[in-house]
């Protein structure tokens, strides 16, 4: 994508003032899920969706069809693998693998997405199987330009003579709910094809109807720390880009042409990456902040500093270097903060609610949509720079920021996000080309909004003669969606978005995230405005406050400071008894999650913690039926299946023996700590395994794990 330019296409001829017929954006075809469900199962027969039909059409045109094997066939699940499963129960496995498609982009939004089930059941619809109510029919949701729109797909899908899928598919091949909602995503937009190019920032946006903060990495602020840190522990969705480079052809082969843009340091040039996590580990020369990254692909990773064969990690405790290093090619690897920002170019995060780069006090935002065109002779008036005489004929929205009241802040800015993003008519998403879009704001003064009318007409040529935008050099890309963050002092202003060259169109929609404000269209056709409150309902930002401040007197805290944080906090989903935690509890958490054996935990050590809990509350309180405040063994064997866990019987059993009360009952302050040793071990053996079966380890590392855990 490109910055703004000055002009383009000067010796164009311009378009002739007059009404033209306006092209206006395809949304996608509606169909029903529930009824066309219903209907296969009364009539007993699979689904066939002639509206993306098992045909050469779907895949597309272009270049894709160069890459095909010869006879490509259009199979279901149940012809592919003798027990196929929609969803993985292992959800922290991140499973996923590119196929021919050159979609990094749509696959790096997409495992994001897994680190937050609640977010991904919202996509992916979970009461879904190739078993109860199967009908060879299934659904998955997008937000698509300002509304959640269900997609319905069959589940043909293509594979080759081997029967092997030519595009997404699972490590686990029985697996298919990636390759499902991959198709869905291209009947969506038109085609597989049309899933070619793209940004990482576009599908985490379709995916949660979230905003985007988007980093240059090369000019990124001095506290990305602290911004990574936010992100990870809220929610948000991460992914990033490397710089385009030269490259070498690698012995391997990949699953894509971009096989030829493999680096000698492992990446990928001009690739999209997620970002999965972050860690402050503890080295012998002092503290080092790392970022963990996968590669779509599922293979080719870093081998700098930190990659898996680093000498680094000899820098590390025993039990935090097993528990954090992974010595497998899947694709997923660590590297220094220092190396990220050498060698990616943008970090995207994308945040449900646009907390992320504010300091404000509260939980409550607001949200409001309006819907616009620019139409040539009409409304499509070009940018400022471009054409003077006809900006003023853009659209034109009135935009009061009211000050909020909840906020303890003493300072009168507020923080404002601004979105606009192109719809275009095309019913191919990569059909039509991005035309360069951006926004110009203004500041109202108060003599001047005192006229009264001015909400109601637009401004004339002469105020943007006179007036500078508040954003003096507005920012102009040929990509979908421009965002920018303000700090405004309450007051009026006027949002003008506008395509760089005039007589230009296309559909639009116009974002506008605060903790309080009015937007409205201005001129005589005004239309309606969609506004709401959007409250950030995850638990832990109550506290975030809290925890800071406490971890300010003290930056590492004993199993008495942690005893006494857990037990300070208001456990609102108890109702019916009050939950505390014993010291003998807050000694065993601390030795679980204290990786670099310091006695102590780091506020990141105790942010794991905090997350953690926060989920095992959920599944204990939706598995305790009877509300007594403890599980009993078959509670206990629902509430870990419940978290994604696969246990046996007897290490069920073992563990409530272990944990349990006399009658082999769990309470919450049990489970917890049962829960953290069953994913703390078993993360060692995934990190420690090489051949999935067994281990090994010297006598110190085997002490390590097991005494001091």
């Amino acid at each position: 994508a490109m910055s703004w330019l000055p002009c383009l296409k000067k010796n164009k001829s311009p378009v002739p003032l007059g009404r033209t017929v306006f092209q206006k954006h395809n949304p996608p075809v509606q169909q029903n899920y529930q009824a066309l469900l219903e209907t296969c199962l009364k009539n007993k027969h699979l689904f066939t969706d002639e509206n993306f039909p098992a045909h050469i059409s779907s895949i597309g045109t272009g270049a894709l069809l160069k890459k095909l094997p010869r006879n490509i066939q259009w199979k279901r699940p149940h012809a592919l693998h003798k027990t196929p499963v929609f969803y993985a129960a292992n959800r922290k496995q991140l499973d996923l693998c590119q196929g021919l498609v050159g979609n990094c982009w749509f696959l790096a939004a997409l495992e994001a997405l897994t680190f937050h089930q609640d977010i991904l059941a919202t996509v992916v619809p979970q009461n879904q199987s190739f078993e109860r109510k199967y009908a060879g029919i299934f659904h998955f949701r997008f937000w698509h330009f300002g509304e959640w729109v269900d997609v319905v797909v069959d589940d043909r899908l293509p594979v080759n003579e081997a029967g092997e899928l030519l595009f997404v598919s699972s490590v686990f091949k029985n697996v298919f709910w990636g390759a499902l909602l991959e198709k869905a995503y291209a009947k969506l937009y038109g085609s597989y094809e049309d899933l070619q190019i793209g940004q990482v920032s576009e599908a985490l946006v379709d995916f949660t109807g979230g905003v985007n903060v988007r980093i240059k990495l090369a000019a990124a602020p001095p506290g990305l720390w602290g911004i990574l840190t936010r992100a990870t522990y809220s929610r948000s969705l991460m992914g990033c880009q490397t710089h385009l480079g030269k490259a070498y052809f690698p012995s391997v082969s990949l699953p894509c042409t971009q096989a030829t843009k493999v680096l000698k340091n492992g990446l990928v040039a001009g690739h999209a990456y997620t970002v999965t996590g972050i860690r402050k580990v503890t080295c012998q020369y002092g503290p080092e902040n790392l970022v963990r990254l996968r590669n779509p692909w599922g293979k080719i990773e870093w081998k700098g500093d930190w990659s898996d064969s680093s000498s680094k990690w000899e820098l590390l405790s025993p039990k935090e270097k097993i528990l954090l290093r992974k010595k497998k090619e899947d694709g997923e690897f660590w590297m220094s903060l220092r190396d990220f920002k050498i060698h990616f170019v943008d970090l995207v995060i994308c945040k449900l609610t646009p907390d992320l780069m504010s300091q404000e006090d509260g939980k409550k935002w607001m949200y409001s949509l309006k819907s616009g065109r620019w139409v040539k002779g009409s409304t499509a008036g070009g940018s400022l720079r471009y054409c003077k005489d006809t900006f003023w004929m853009n659209p034109q929205y009135w935009l009061n920021i009211l000050p909020n009241e909840d906020s303890k802040k003493t300072s009168g800015s507020c923080s404002v996000v601004i979105s606009l993003m192109q719809k275009h008519s095309s019913k191919h998403r990569n059909r039509a080309p991005h035309l360069f879009i951006g926004f110009s704001l203004y500041k109202i003064l108060e003599d001047y909004s005192k006229q009264g009318k001015v909400i109601n007409r637009k401004l004339p040529p002469a105020f943007f003669t006179w007036h500078l935008p508040v954003n003096n050099h507005p920012v102009f890309n040929d990509e979908r969606e421009v965002t920018h963050d303000f700090h405004l002092e309450p007051g009026a202003y006027v949002i003008v978005p506008s395509t760089l060259e005039p007589q230009q169109e296309s559909e639009f929609i116009l974002r506008v995230f605060s903790r309080k404000h009015v937007l409205r269209e201005m001129g005589g056709n005004t239309t309606f405005t969609l506004s709401k409150e959007i409250v950030d309902r995850y638990e832990g930002k109550i506290w975030e406050d809290f925890f800071t401040k406490h971890f300010e007197q003290y930056p590492e805290i004993n199993a008495v400071h942690l005893q006494r944080i857990l037990n300070n906090i208001s456990w609102r989903h108890f109702q019916s008894f009050r939950l505390s935690f014993s010291l003998d509890a807050c000694q065993g958490i601390l030795a679980l999650l204290d990786l670099n054996a310091s006695g102590t935990l780091t506020i990141q050590e105790f942010r794991v913690l905090w997350k953690r809990l926060l989920f095992y509350l959920e599944v204990f309180q939706k598995r305790d039926t009877s509300r007594s405040g403890k599980l009993d063994l078959v509670e206990l064997h629902a509430a870990v299946q419940e978290t994604g866990i696969s246990l046996s019987n007897e290490v069920c059993n073992l563990m409530a023996i272990r944990y349990g009360d006399p009658d082999l009952k769990i309470s919450f302050e049990s489970f917890v700590c049962f829960m953290l040793r069953v994913e703390i071990m078993g993360e060692a053996f995934r990190n420690l395994t090489q051949d999935g079966k067994g281990i090994y380890l010297r006598e110190s590392e085997w002490m390590m794990m097991t005494l001091y855990s």
